[in-house]
């Protein structure tokens, strides 16, 4: 039950638990195309560790489940100062780590400090607002701010924001990293890397009645054409990341239901400003000149995606529709190249390998760039490898993808364009505009929602101007599941609500 009323003109929020948690009844199994790297929230940014650390974390509070709005999660009520920039949070009675141990209000101002002041903390930069964090009691948190901040909230269910026991995390840090502790519903019984992570329930997590499932495991299946297989032989539960191309043949299948959940996801390529010569925006506007945009989106997605013309989600807050997007013009493709003094360009390509919608986005990509005189090489490498190299900027273009982990447009929009942050270095394309880093800066602080919607406008415009990457498309989540399991469902930040997921 949700409850939200106005106090003495301060801002109050509540959830009610309904009791303690009952057992769960069976083990899901998931086939993912990706294997973990990390279990340190702080470090994480690639979804296939994000989307188990939700299994295991929880923050002060979350998305809804249709990620629609805030709801408490570890606090059970919150109070806002007239000035926007006190923010006082009272934590839920009685509250547990997975481990058995009490979580309290120490560990929330650890957990937090520790995110935004940690030296490889990846979101880092997204708390430097906080100014002071005083708990007066073990249920009690106030955060103060430098200045009011409209995103704050949002910011506080970020996946990095989780609550971590300060005491197993400061004793031992290596064992904590690779058996971490959290207050979510699952809790990490065993990872096997390079093969999979097992998640039991947790007798601990607050919210009564949740899990419904005994367990997961997340198995890490590499090959979309093995991940399919397993899931018709029943030798997993579900897998995410159907081809577009075979949605309708498993849909087709009594036995699988195949999901489309509305999503936040964005496909798109990167681009390597700090390689020459794209490090000139002519360059990157021939190539997004030379590609075709619509033959892409109809080979590989079989009409369910849409054209990318914004780096915000289709649907999400502050997304422009009318943003321009490139269309296709070869001539004026090899015109910005010959005006730019480029010719005989060749781009090495590094591809997912065996993720078979990316590796046809290479092939097309390399053939229609070559209309325009451009060769481009395709470099195959493991998941893992693939994103190193990203991180490294070892690389020219690399197709990705990415999904909100929050409502508000400023988590994104900080990852993709601050070229000023050193440790995400706009999604490590290496593309830095001081007059963008300066709007990002200043729409995160705005309060009228008016205004703070044109400075978004205006940095979806700038973006495309400058082409930070390719845009490629917008599409739903594409996962599957047998007809015996109930409720696997990816909300539009994506996360996976696995605590009211069921298997008969």
């Amino acid at each position: 039950m949700k409850l939200a009323r106005i106090i003495g003109g301060m801002a109050v929020a509540t959830l009610l638990a309904v009791g303690p948690a009952l057992a769960g009844e069976g083990v899901l199994k998931i086939g993912r195309d990706q294997d973990s790297v990390f279990m340190d929230p702080i470090l994480v940014s690639q979804n296939a560790d994000v989307w188990v650390l939700n299994n295991i974390n929880a923050q002060l509070v979350r998305n809804t489940r249709e990620a629609t709005g805030i709801e408490p999660d570890l606090a059970e009520s919150w109070e806002i100062s007239d000035d926007g920039k006190t923010y006082t949070f009272t934590l839920r009675d009685g509250l547990k780590f997975s481990d058995g141990s009490p979580l309290e209000a120490s560990d929330v101002k650890f957990s937090i400090e520790r995110l935004r002041d940690g030296e490889e903390s990846v979101f880092g930069s997204m708390f430097n607002v906080i100014n002071d964090i005083q708990v007066p009691d073990d249920r009690t948190v106030i955060f103060t701010l430098d200045e009011p901040t409209t995103p704050f909230l949002s910011v506080l269910a970020l996946f990095a924001a989780a609550i971590l026991p300060e005491a197993a995390v400061t004793a031992d840090y290596e064992a904590f990293s690779e058996k971490p502790i959290g207050a979510g519903a699952f809790r990490l019984a065993e990872w096997r890397r390079g093969d999979r992570i097992i998640l039991e329930e947790n007798p601990n997590y607050w919210e009564g009645g949740l899990p419904k499932l005994a367990g997961v495991e997340w198995i890490y299946v590499p090959n979309d054409n093995t991940r399919i297989l397993q899931l018709q032989a029943g030798e997993v539960d579900a897998m995410i990341f159907v081809p577009f191309n075979r949605i309708e043949e498993l849909d087709g299948n009594a036995d699988i239901s195949v999901h489309l959940d509305p999503s936040s996801r964005m496909d798109h390529v990167l681009i390597n400003h700090s390689r020459k010569p794209f490090d000139d925006v002519r360059v990157r506007k021939a190539l997004a000149k030379a590609t075709d945009l619509d033959q892409i989106i109809e080979a590989v997605t079989f009409g369910y995606g849409k054209p990318a013309n914004s780096y915000i989600p289709a649907g999400g807050m502050f997304y422009n529709s009318d943003n321009p997007r490139y269309e296709h013009d070869l001539e004026e493709a090899k015109a910005l190249l010959k005006e730019a003094g480029v010719d005989d360009l060749t781009i090495e390509f590094v591809v997912q390998a065996g993720d078979a919608n990316y590796e046809q986005v290479a092939v097309l990509l390399q053939s229609q760039l070559a209309e325009a005189g451009i060769t481009v090489n395709i470099t195959k490498q493991e998941t893992g490898q693939v994103w190193d190299t990203i991180v490294e900027g070892t690389y020219d273009l690399s197709p990705n993808y990415w999904t909100n982990d929050v409502i508000d447009p400023d988590q994104k929009t900080g990852f993709v364009l601050d070229g000023s942050d050193p440790d995400v270095l706009s999604y490590y394309t290496r593309y830095n505009n001081p007059e963008v880093v300066a709007l990002v800066a200043k729409a995160r602080i705005e309060t009228d929602p008016e205004k703070r919607k044109q400075m978004y406008y205006d940095l979806q415009r700038m973006a495309q101007e400058d082409v930070n990457w390719l845009g490629l498309y917008y599409s739903p989540f594409r996962n599957a599941s047998r007809s015996n399991v109930d409720d696997f469902f990816q909300n539009p930040m994506g996360r996976f609500m696995l605590e009211t997921t069921s298997k008969n």
